[in-house]
Parts: structure tokens; sequence; C-alpha cells
């Protein structure tokens, strides 16, 4: 770990700040209030990175530079998505990097293997260096979201999710998962990870809060060196950005934790204090271990957009921490900087962002760019500066070297994607980060030589258990055959138990034939990521409580039940855990689901295998309205976790929530063929008379159309649509109150209807939003309908983008599904999301 240079005229914490900050008279400190957004980077610690000058470095980028022309210096600092930018735009703008979004991969396929990935950044490259002559060749930056191992590749490790990985305490081996995963990403061709996330969540609503190691700033300050060199190498030494190692970025700079109300890409209202102490936390120690980029945060402070933040990235970052790396933005960020969009924001690089994430609109940004350059919107210095920066990245990490295709020994070193050694340290990583919370009467470790039943909807599934960021950017639409590399938790138990002369059975739903000596339930959140992974409370699953039931009653048939809870957060779930008589907070564990196994049974010969090691990293809530991790009295405080030697008993704890279950979800507007609490179904006829469902069945005011319950997977559980009348007819879904959808439009969300055409009609049909009076945006559908088969149930999909681009204003979305259709027609639906990806996606132009 590198500290930075220099005394510490006195410590605030773990952090360290100079005489200047000392002799700061105390009104300009008093200032410092929440709803202020005046940074004062004098009171910020100091960092510098450790790298030695490089006075010849520095004049081979000076020479660069000067021989660049001005398209070919906006080029550089902008970063376009593999969806929408081919090799020969790469060659043609002049690109300094591209990236693969959560959901973006080789030929525009759903999940891509080693090979793929390989192909695709090899053509990427040969692109970037295939100039003209006399024209400098400068080699591509290719950036992946490699936030717990290669993630985005069939076959990789998959490491725990941060939050886990945070109850590990254990910065050496964070230090070695993140050379791991550069070894995997180096594997197929890239050379940049989107990683460590430096995020301290205060509020686990947030969507993120996986991706963060703990609420704890010493803690992630901590943490902070250790994965940059991991996934960097370790400054003043040869494996520093070698050819086994990545470009790491610190992220999301600054406050993303922090937001008011845990949303995500919202507004951290806290005082610059706070933002320093809590937030700031991860940063200078990641600069003093020379991390390369930081990427901006999406997020405002004090209604401040981060992205076009003067003060913080250039005040703070740049000029007080010394950073000489480059600043990039996130995914079309400085689009919701005011005064700017998607394709034109000066503001941002103004401000000290140097490098644009611009997937899908690099290319009207590079023109907006060029010209503001020209007419000096934005000045030929801070241009050259933030290319200046990317070129040093550049140069550290060997691209500039002679002008070629740098070497890259690792490529198609595909051994190494899952390799024996890599799953082995995410097994230990998985052993390590398990917290016990109880263990009534020492029930664990358990006897393998016994019988065992295996229950939950998380036993055999190993998209479950690795969260969102696996494979896919929410993680879902996979199963098991998408990781040949892996194994269930299931799977890992069997496998014990088998070998030491017990039985097990996998029993999703509880049920057995033979009654089991101890039952191991597994169960917890569906993987999710980002703003999609919000939450209005901690409570576990309002509204569903299967998981309940199912521990309830194999407790009540006398079977002692062990709790294995996998979740991206910690939630309140005193009900779950007063049926449990042990409980284990597993998180999200990634692809070595055995590591469960490992600590939860003994050996052959009685004695315990490994020991429970892990300590919460957050503080556990005590009722579902305990939001804030700096809460008095939580249920379980930052440090807890049991071990085999402790009383693990635990009194019943109260099962009251602390406010009312509102049993709404966000993106979920039908399910289980009743609209969500607060929201309405509408018939309206052809005239505009329109008729509220209230009870099954139901009829349109001038008999249009007729809507009957009907079984999906259980009894009346979705809705049937009958277009009976003369006319056309529509339903609606109606909110309670206006939607802002802009940040799940810009995320490439779909609306989701799993639906069944059970007979359709001659005229035309659509799926549309509506935003308030004469607002609307609509999509056809009756070609999509046409090509379905009848009497099969499919989840159909339409882009929020589309339903942007036919008219809705995704900033007050009133009616968020609206389905209009012709007589004829009867379609049966069962619920209505929004979801990152569908069985089918309507074209944009309809179809």
């Amino acid at each position: 770990m590198h500290h930075a240079q220099g005394v510490c005229s006195f410590r605030l914490g773990f952090l360290c700040f100079s005489a200047l900050a000392v002799a700061l008279p105390a009104f300009v400190l008093a200032q410092d209030q929440a709803g202020s957004a005046v940074v004062h980077p004098q009171t910020w610690p100091t960092a510098h990175s450790p790298l030695p000058p490089d006075p010849q470095g520095e004049q081979r980028i000076r020479a660069l530079l000067a021989s660049m022309s001005t398209e070919e210096k906006v080029g550089q600092i902008i970063q376009a998505d593999i969806g929408s930018a081919t090799p020969e735009d790469v060659r043609n703008y002049h690109l300094g990097s591209v990236l693969a979004g959560g959901n973006s991969k080789p030929g525009g396929g759903r999940l891509a293997d080693a090979q793929q990935w390989l192909a695709l950044a090899q053509a990427y490259e040969r692109a970037a260096v295939n100039v003209p002559k006399g024209h400098p060749a400068i080699p591509l930056l290719f950036g992946i979201d490699a936030v717990h191992g290669n993630n985005g590749v069939v076959g990789a490790t998959i490491f725990p999710h941060n939050v886990a990985l945070g109850a590990a305490h254990d910065p050496a081996l964070i230090r070695k998962i993140g050379a791991a995963t550069a070894e995997e990403v180096r594997a197929i061709g890239l050379n940049w990870a989107f990683a460590p996330t430096l995020a301290v969540p205060q509020d686990v609503r947030w969507g993120r809060s996986y991706e963060g190691f703990s609420s704890n700033p010493k803690l992630v300050a901590e943490y902070a060196p250790a994965a940059v060199e991991g996934l960097q190498g370790e400054p003043g030494t040869p494996e520093f950005l070698d050819a086994h190692h990545v470009i790491a970025s610190a992220k999301h700079f600054l406050g993303d934790g922090g937001t008011h109300n845990g949303v995500d890409q919202g507004d951290a209202q806290v005082s610059e204090a706070t933002l320093r102490d809590i937030h700031g936390a991860g940063y200078a120690p990641a600069i003093d271990a020379g991390v390369q980029t930081v990427m901006a945060s999406f997020s405002s402070w004090n209604g401040v957009k981060m992205t076009a933040n003067k003060g913080l990235l250039t005040g703070v970052l740049k000029d007080r921490m010394h950073f000489d790396g480059f600043v990039v933005g996130d995914w079309n960020a400085h689009g919701q900087v005011p005064g700017c969009s998607n394709e034109d924001c000066p503001a941002a690089i103004n401000a000290g962002l140097d490098m644009y994430m611009a997937p899908d609109s690099w290319r009207g940004l590079y023109q907006h760019t060029l010209q503001e350059v020209h007419n000096g919107t934005i000045p030929m210095a801070r241009l050259d500066d933030a290319v200046t920066r990317v070129l040093r990245v550049k140069l550290r990490l060997g691209l500039l070297d002679a002008g070629k295709l740098p070497a890259q020994p690792l490529a198609g070193e595909f051994d190494l994607i899952g390799s024996p050694a890599h799953r082995a340290l995410a097994r230990q990583a998985v052993r390590e980060s398990l917290v016990l919370l109880k263990n009534d009467h020492h029930l664990l470790p358990l006897d393998p030589r016994k019988h065992i039943l295996v229950a939950g909807d998380g036993a055999d599934n190993i998209p479950k258990q690795s969260g969102g960021w696996t494979l896919t950017w929410q993680g879902t639409g996979t199963t098991n055959a998408n990781f040949p590399h892996a194994q269930s938790i299931w799977s890992g138990i069997r496998e014990q138990v088998e070998a030491a002369g017990g039985t097990a059975t996998l029993s999703v739903d509880g049920t057995y034939q033979h009654k089991p000596d101890a039952a191991i339930v597994v169960f917890g959140e569906d993987p999710y990521a980002e703003f999609q992974g919000d939450i209005p409370n901690l409570a576990y699953k309002p509204g569903d409580d299967s998981d309940l039931q199912l521990l309830k009653r194999l407790h009540a048939q006398g079977i002692p039940v062990v709790a294995v809870f996998l979740s991206g957060r910690v939630l309140w779930v005193n009900p779950e855990i007063n049926a449990s008589d042990a409980f284990v907070a597993a998180w999200l564990p990634g692809s070595e689901g055995g590591g469960i196994a490992d600590v939860l049974l003994r050996k052959r010969d009685g004695s315990i295998q490994y020991d429970f090691h892990g300590k919460l990293s957050y503080a556990w809530p005590r009722t579902a309205a305990q939001t804030s991790q700096t809460a008095p009295n939580p249920l379980f405080p930052f440090g807890y976790g049991l071990s085999y030697a402790n009383n693990g008993d635990l009194p019943m704890l109260s099962e009251d929530p602390g406010m009312h279950l509102d049993h709404a979800q966000s993106g979920v507007y039908f399910r289980r063929g009743k609209p969500m609490e607060g929201f309405s179904l509408i018939l309206t006829d052809q005239g505009g008379d329109s008729q509220a469902v209230t009870a099954m069945p139901a009829t349109s005011r001038h008999g249009d159309l007729r809507v009957t319950a009907v079984d999906y997977h259980v009894q009346e559980d979705a809705r049937r649509f009958a277009w009976t009348g003369q006319h056309d007819a529509q339903l609606a879904i109606t909110s309670p109150t206006p939607q802002d959808l802009s940040r799940q439009t810009n995320g490439d969300i779909q609306l989701v209807a799993t639906l069944r055409v059970d007979k359709l009609g001659q005229g035309d049909a659509s799926i549309g939003m509506g935003c308030g009076a004469s607002c609307h945006g609509e999509v056809p559908v009756q070609g999509t309908l046409a090509s379905l088969q009848q009497g099969q149930w499919v989840r159909l999909g339409v882009p929020l983008k589309c339903l942007q681009k036919h008219g809705a204003d995704m900033r007050r979305i009133e009616q968020p599904f609206v389905l209009r259709d012709a007589p004829g027609t009867a379609i049966s639906i069962t619920s209505v999301t929004l979801a990152a990806n569908a069985d089918r996606t309507v074209e944009c132009g309809g179809q």
C-alpha cells in the first residue's frame, strides 16, 4: 500500500490533512453545510502518484500530441460501445476507446465465450492502428465491467460480489482476486476493467449496494489500494501494468453511495465533510496505489451533477490529489448535465472530464465536440490536457511503443478462464465471506453422514447465487447451463455429503419422501443491477412470503432448518430468522457454490472443515424502516459474526417491520394478473369512455373489451382480455403518480409483458405508454403478435427508447402500459414489468 508523500498535520479519523487545511480560518469550514455545493479543495486529503517522474515519456506524449489533428484529438476522448461502433468506425473517427456495456456482446449476441471476445478485440485493435501513412497509430483501450471476475464471459470465474468480500475483512484476498480478474480479462484481449467500486453505501435501498465493499469508510480505504494493485500490479515493480495486468477505474467519483433515499443516480444531500470523509475515503489511497482512471458518477452532490462538477473533478481530484491519469464518464452520464444532451456536452470536459462514455451517442458527440473546439467553447488547452492524460495512461500500459499492435502474451490463453487456481481462490473467498448470524443449539456444522434435504429456489440456481453483472447486465435470462465451470450450492453440498457416506436430496419446494435429519434452505433476492435494484424499504420481498412459509413448514415438521440467505445487501428478515435454527448471510457468492458446503458441513470424521470467518461490513437493520447505516441500535452491528465456538442462540425477534409495507416494487406494474398496489387497470372503448376494473369478470362500458381470470402458474394468476365488440378498445395500467423513467430509458430497459396470444383479429395492435393529455408513445405490434405461437406464453418486450422515439415523455409517465387492439383478438397477460431482456423484442419501427 502506497501512502501520500508529506507530513500529516492532523488526522480526522483515518484521513490525513496538510498544514494548509489546519491554517484555514474557522469561518470557511463553518460554511460546509449540507445543501451547499461549494468545494474547499484545500480541506481534502492529498495524494500523489507513486510513479516516478518520466520526462522522456512526457516528451513522447507532447511530440505525439503535436502531430495530431484536432479530429484525431477529439476521437481520443470519446469511448463508444461495441454495439454501435464498428472497427471501421474506430479507424475513421480515431476513437480512443471502446467499451462493452453489460448487455453488449460480440456479434450482437446475448452471451459470448472467450474466443468470440478475443476475435472482436483483435478486430478493433487492428483497426485502431491501421491508419494512413503520416498519421499517428494510437492503440485502443477496450474497457469492460469486470466487477466480480471477468463476468461477461461464459466460463469465467465469478467471484463473490464486493458486499461479500467486505465481510471477509481481508485486503490480501482482494489483491489476489484483482490479479486473477486481470488475467482473465487479458486472456480475451481486453486491457481495462471498470473496477473497483469505492462507494461507501449509507442507504442500502440503493440498487448498487452490493458493489460497495462496506458502509464503513475505513474498510473501503483499506481495500482500495489492494483492489487497484491487484488489477494493475504494484507500482515500482516490473509487474505494474505488464501484460498480465489491466487498467483499473476507481468509481464512481463521488458520493454514489450517499444519495438521498438510496436512489441510483440521485443526489447526495450531504455536507462537504461527509462527502470527503465518508464517500471520498477510498480515492486518495487508490491514487497513492497508482490507479490510472477514475470514473465520474451519474449522481449529483447537493444538486450539481458530478460529471460537470469542476470543483471536485479538477479542484479536488486533479489539483489537490494530484491525479495524473484520466477521468472517464459513465454511460451517457454527460447527457444528464443541465444544458447538455447525450450528443452535446462541452460543460463536462470543461469541468474536468477527460473521456466521454458515449455508447450510442458517440457520433453526434464527436461532431458537436469538434465544432466546440473550433469555435472556442472548449478551449484547445483543455482538449490537449484531456488527450495528454489519455495518452499518458496508454503510454504506461505500453500501448505507444512504436505505434504497432501491442504484445498480448495472455491473449488466447483460454485455460486462464475459469482456471482451477482462480476457482480455488473464488471458493476461498466464498468461505471467508459467509457470516453466521444465528446457530441455535450449535446446529452447525452439520454431519455430512446424515440425510440432508436441500430446498429453496436458490439451491440449484447459479444465476441467482451470482447476482447482477453476471453474463448479462441484470444477471437475468441465463441458466445453470450457461456456467460450464461453475458449481451450484446444491451440487457442492451433494458432492461432500455423498463423499462422506450420507445422502442429500434436492427439493425446491421442500417436499420429501423420507424425513431428513436437517434441511438447508437457500433463498433470497433475484438478480438485479443499478436502478433496477432500488427498493422503497428494507423488507425482504414484501407481499411474497413463499420463502417464509417454506421455512415454517419444515420447522413445524420438527426438522432442524439452516437458512442460507442470498442477497446483495442487508435486509429485514426477522420472520425468516425466527423460522430458522441457523441463519447464514451468504451474499452473492458467485460461481463456486462449493464454498458454502465447506463451511456448513463437518469432515467425515466429525471435525470442523472450515469455521465461519466473515464479519458484517454493513449494519444489519432491526426494522424495515431502519434504512440508514448510521442509525442507532441495529439488529447486528458492523463487525458482527459468529464462529462455531460462540453461543449462537438467538431469542425470538420482533416481527413488526416498523412501518406499513408497501407491496409495490419499482418497475413492476402488473403481477399475477393484478395491478400493483396503487395502480389501476382501466378499460377504454373507442369513444373514450373508461371503466376501472375492480372485480372479475369485467367489461368496458360499451362491451368492446371483456376481461376474465385465467390460470398461468396457479389459479387465476392471469387475465384474459377479449375484444368482443365492433370497435377497437384499449386496456391501460395507470400509475398513482407520474413516473420518471429517464434513467431506465438511458439504460436500455424494456417494457415487458408476459402474455399469451389466444386469438388474433385483423386490425392493428399497439403497445404504448401515456404521459398526460395529448402525450403518448406507441409502437405497432400486430406483426409481432401474428408471429407468436398462439397458446404459448412469452415475454414480449418493447424498448423504452422506442416509446420515447414515438413520442412518450419518459420523465412523466402516467400510464406505463397501454395495449390497443381490434375486434376478434384475445390476449392473456400475467405480468407487466420493466426488465433488461425479453424472449422477443419488438423492433423500434414496430413489427
